[in-house]
């Protein structure tokens, strides 16, 4: 997502939040609670699935459009969450690649799904 696009969706959301009249109810935490519910809302689109139903849910119509409707929910409400809070997503998360780059060096965690902290010597390829 180019920095354009999250700008553009950012103003979005604002306006209609602003038009509803509901950024009285837009504390950061009433912000942070909701973007927990939504993704509690995409975790039950995989309740009591095989790995195989879930990985068909994106081609069924009915699953797809409630997939895509759960993570626009988490993304519309992580960009209010940035936009109260000031967060440039966009930089945010390139300076968050860069941690996860030294905590997860290639030669160490190729591979691996060890976390960084029990990453030890040369990973196999």
């Amino acid at each position: 997502m180019a920095l354009s696009d999250i700008e553009t969706l950012t103003a979005a959301v604002r306006e209609f939040r602003d038009a509803r009249n509901w950024r009285q109810f837009h504390s950061l935490r009433n912000l942070i609670t909701s973007l927990n519910l939504e993704a509690a809302e995409l975790l039950e689109l995989t309740q009591w699935k095989s790995d195989a139903e879930i990985d068909a849910l994106p081609g069924d119509p009915v699953s797809g459009e409630a997939l895509r409707d759960e993570c626009a929910d988490i993304l519309l409400y992580l960009l209010l969450i940035a936009d109260v809070a000031g967060i440039d997503l966009a930089t945010a998360a390139r300076k968050k690649l860069e941690k996860n780059a030294a905590k997860y060096p290639v030669d160490k965690a190729y591979g691996s799904r060890a976390k960084y902290t029990e990453l030890t010597g040369d990973a196999p390829r």
